[in-house]
This record gives C-alpha cells, structure tokens and sequence, in this order.
C-alpha cells in the first residue's frame, strides 16, 4: 500500500497512567519539536502533546487529597512530568491537553503558571474544562434514582461523569495553550486537538470514531510501544528500559499513522498496535465513548515500515445519549501482611503459619497466597491452595490479606502476622503490614442534559 498523504497534525503520548515515568515526555518533545522543523513539513503542521493519569480510581484518591488539602487534589506527578518540557512546548507552540486536573483542575492550572512563572516563562493560557464532578442537589438526585438502594449508607467520596472531547476543542479555538481537565474520557485526550485543528462538526461520527481509536491507541502510553506486550522469546522487545511513548499522525479523515520517539527503545509493530487496539474494548463494532461510538469490525493494520504503522476503516455511529458516572464510596479496610520462611520444608511451615492465622482470625475471611508455591493463579476462596499438594518449595513468602468494614477487626490481622516471629513454625522473617482505606465503584448512566460542561480561561494574558 502506497505511503498516506501527509498529515498536519501530531499528538504524542507522555503518561498512560498516574504514576507512569516523568521522563517519557522529553523524546516525545524532542520528537514533536523536531518534526515541526523538518525540511517539506506540511504546510500548518500542529503537535499537541497530551497526558493521561486518572484511572478508575485516580479521581476519588485525588479527591481524599483535596479533603485533606484545599490546594490539593490534582495529579501529585504534575511537576515531575510538565517542568522538563513546558519551556520547549510553549517556544514550539505544542500544545498540552492532559486530564490531570482530577479532582481540581483549577488548582493544577494555578500550579502550571506558578511552574511558568519560576521557569521565566510568560505564564500561559490555561483552560479548565469543568462539569464532569457531580455534586449538584439535582445531580444527586439523579444518582439515587438512577443507583437505588445500592447508595444506602455509603460514603460517597466522588462521583463524575466521564465526559467528552467539545469543552477541550473549544477551549482550544479560543486561544488556549493548555487545557487541564477533569474526569474527560481517555481518547477525548486526542479527539479534542483533532477537533479543533481540522474543524469537524460534533456529529462528524465517521471523523470522530477514526480520532478516536487514534486517542485509543495513544491513551496507555508505551503499551502500543511494546510496554506489556513483550513476552521473552514470544514476543521479544529490544530496549525495554528505554521504551519510547507514541506519536501519532492524524490527517484530515481521521485516519492515523501510529509511531514513536525518536531514539528510543520498544517498537511499533502491527501487533503491538492491534493489541492495544483491542485492549478494554468489549464489543469491537460498539466502542462506546461520550463522543461517538467507533467501529474497528472492518478496520485495518496496515505496517508502512520500521516503528510506522496505520490505522485505516474505522467507522463512527451517533454517540450514546447518555454519560458514563462513576461513583467511588468509602469501602471499609484491606489489611495484609507478609513473613517469609526458607530452607527445608518452607512451604510446609508457610501453609502452618496460614493455619495459625486462621485460627487466630475467626469473623476475617482470609485470602492466603504462598509465593514462590501458590499465588497469582491462587483464588480468594483458597480453592486452589487446598487442592494443591504440598510441594516442598524451599523459597515461599506468606501473603494474607482481609478486608473488613471496621478498622478494629481489620487490625486484628497485622498484629497476628506480627506475632509469627515467635508465636508461629520456625524460621519466620521479613514481616511486612500494611492496613489501607479502601474504595469502591458503582457505576451507572446520566443524560447528557443533566451534566453541564464548560471551560473557562483561568491563567495567562487576557
């Protein structure tokens, strides 16, 4: 298949997740800056360069932060990942979209023009995008209508709606540099910039649904690059410890050419990509996003060369009338706890040390792992470590975990691990406890009409 025609505009990728590293943003820049200058450039060329770092529950730790500290709330990396390229970005006109608002999008943006402010940088103009959080009576309302009894005597800690790319598009068509957003969901990262540098319409479904996947593939950081994809002598990735983030080339249909930062390691191959084009995807023909709902039943991966792949024959159907509302509550507390025991017959002292504990915790419904005997493939019920016959592992770490509504009766199991050292079989060490909150999520929909989204220039010149 013949080279596509040039596209003008670029979109990399620095964070997949909250906690992913702070240095994948300098090659992507370095990458960006350096495209944008190349000899034959397309005419109007733009780079944008975007972050995603909130996942299921990102948002409601983000919000405990801010409980705890007013000017709190907002991706705790933010410094770590935007200071080493802001001053690069804002000289080369990239701009930044990243959903590391969090729970407070409007401190981050203070924090960015403080970060410009002490970089000798002109501050520039931030936009907030707002209205993903659900905290209005009627919104509430809703929620309860929509949740039932499920919401009886919890603790709500955040509820927001996963909301689309048009607030970040507009924000953009005003003049802003950086956009800091909320709870946007993860490929409206990507559709937004394509959005506002190429003018479709909000109900442009085909355009829309190929950004999408585009965003898609961008939003796991290296995940496209050979980051979880590399499997030794099956699926073997040269570089890893260097593994470059993605860029993408998105032209005026829509259509992507998926590739990455210069002088880096991992690759991108036709499979790394149709692994993460596939990745949390449910049904293939119906990729529901509060943008449009994309279509990959007949789309292609084609390979154009080294670390270049394209993405050609998505389709976009109208978007759902609905958002998307995720509702973390309080959920009691997990505590867990860790001893070790080796040499001979160290698996057999690490299931007596379990059934110690068992006896000791009576009312805790103990999930028992022995690493390095019965772990990851192990089962909370303890079916698979009670089927198991002793194996005479000479190298097992004991793991037991519990949750518990109370912090008194979750306590009960650090202190009994602890008391191993003396009061269980022989040779036990390394005792490690830990006991932390817990949150969980219901989900459920809300129409459209019921939460408002908005930006707002918050930071820079008038």
């Amino acid at each position: 298949m013949a080279e596509p025609s040039l596209s003008t505009l670029l979109v990399g990728c620095a964070a997949g997740f909250s906690g992913d590293r702070t240095d994948a943003a300098g090659p992507v820049v370095d990458t960006l800056v350096a495209r944008l200058a190349a000899p034959g450039a397309p005419e109007g060329l733009r780079a944008f360069l975007i972050f995603e770092t909130l996942a299921e529950r990102t948002l409601a730790l983000a919000q405990l932060r801010r409980r705890a500290d007013p000017e709190a709330g907002y991706e705790p990396l933010l410094d770590e990942l935007l200071r080493p390229v802001l001053a690069r970005c804002l000289q080369h006109g990239i701009g930044i979209v990243s959903n590391f608002g969090a729970a407070h999008p409007r401190a981050a943006a203070r924090h960015i023009a403080r970060m410009a402010r002490e970089l000798g940088l002109d501050v520039p103009r931030v936009a907030v995008v707002e209205g993903d959080g659900l905290d209005q009576p009627a919104q509430r309302a809703l929620l309860r209508e929509r949740l039932g009894a499920a919401l009886d005597g919890l603790s709500v800690v955040s509820a927001n709606a996963y909301i689309g790319a048009e607030p970040i598009a507009a924000a953009l068509r005003a003049g802003a540099q950086i956009v800091v957003c909320g709870r946007v969901a993860d490929p409206s990262l990507t559709v937004g910039p394509a959005m506002a540098h190429y003018g479709w319409a909000p109900d442009d479904w085909t355009r829309l649904g190929r950004a999408t996947m585009a965003g898609h593939l961008l939003e796991c950081g290296a995940q496209v690059c050979g980051g979880y994809f590399a499997d030794p002598g099956f699926k073997d990735v040269q570089g890893l410890a260097q593994v470059g983030f993605p860029i993408a080339e998105i032209d005026a249909e829509g259509d992507c050419v998926i590739g990455k930062a210069a002088g880096t390691g991992g690759q991108v191959s036709a499979a790394t990509v149709k692994e993460q084009l596939l990745y949390e995807v449910h049904d293939p023909a119906a990729y529901l996003t509060p943008d449009v709902v994309a279509d990959i039943g007949e789309a292609e991966v084609i390979g154009l060369g080294p670390d270049r792949v394209a993405l050609r024959g998505v389709r976009g159907h109208a978007r759902p009338a609905d958002y998307k509302v995720n509702v973390c509550h309080e959920g009691g507390w997990l505590a867990e706890g860790e001893i070790s025991y080796a040499g001979p017959r160290a698996e057999a002292r690490a299931r007596l040390a379990a059934d110690v504990l068992r006896a000791r915790l009576p009312g805790l419904a103990l999930r028992v792992d022995l690493i390095g005997a019965v772990s990851v493939l192990g089962d909370d019920a303890g079916r698979a470590l009670a089927t198991r016959p002793e194996g005479g592992a000479r190298d097992v770490r004991l793991r037991v975990a519990a949750a518990h509504a109370e912090h008194a009766q979750a306590q009960r199991l650090p202190r009994e691990v602890m008391a191993l050292y003396t009061c269980g079989p022989a040779g036990g060490g390394g005792v490690r406890t830990a006991l932390t909150p817990r949150l969980n999520t219901l989900s459920c929909l809300l129409p459209r009409e019921a939460v408002p989204v908005r930006f707002e220039m918050v930071e820079g010149p008038a």
